[in-house]
């Protein structure tokens, strides 16, 4: 008995998942907003996919915060998300997700007016949440993902994949098929 053409697809899809591609995963580092010695990358590239770690409103190099309250603290954490981004040869419009950690949800509004003054609609997708004890005592830390687009690496696998189509089809045949 002859097996189906779906049983042979489906065994050839088994396999060819069996061969997987490893992730390119790149730590970066460099936008010199953070200082040296932290326990975590300022952003790390999987793929064409950019994650930023969460910023708050430090001055660059340093562990300060800077003066001013919730809106001098907003508008230098996206200062720092803008220079690591740039670091990594992106931009403001290239991020795909927010994610807002607020000390004080009633700050929602005022983080908004700065926030809008660094975007454009369309607006990333964002996430905002209350939060207590955020690093250095902050009024507000964001942490981002970003899409780079270039083009990807020519995938070797897919070209396997179409090859063993071929050969199941020319295996497989239906009698009478054209």
């Amino acid at each position: 008995m002859m097996p189906s053409r779906f049983t042979a697809l489906t065994l050839l899809l088994v396999t060819v998942s069996a061969v997987t591609r490893a992730a390119d995963v790149e730590h970066l580092e460099g936008a010199g907003v953070m200082p040296e010695g932290l326990p975590f990358s300022e952003a790390v590239r999987v793929d064409d996919t950019l994650y930023l770690s969460g910023q708050v409103g430090v001055k660059p190099g340093t562990l300060t915060l800077v003066d001013g309250g919730m809106p001098a603290e907003a508008r230098q954490t996206l200062e720092n998300i803008r220079a690591t981004l740039e670091a990594s040869g992106l931009a403001m419009d290239d991020v795909v997700k927010c994610t807002v950690m607020l000390a004080d949800m009633a700050e929602w509004g005022a983080f908004n007016e700065i926030y809008q003054t660094f975007f454009e609609a369309p607006y990333p997708a964002r996430s905002a949440f209350g939060a207590t004890g955020l690093a250095l005592d902050a009024r507000v830390e964001v942490e981002c993902i970003a899409v780079v687009h270039e083009p990807a690496p020519a995938q070797p696998i897919r070209e396997e994949l179409i090859d063993q189509e071929d050969r199941v089809e020319r295996v497989y045949k239906r009698p009478g098929a054209q």
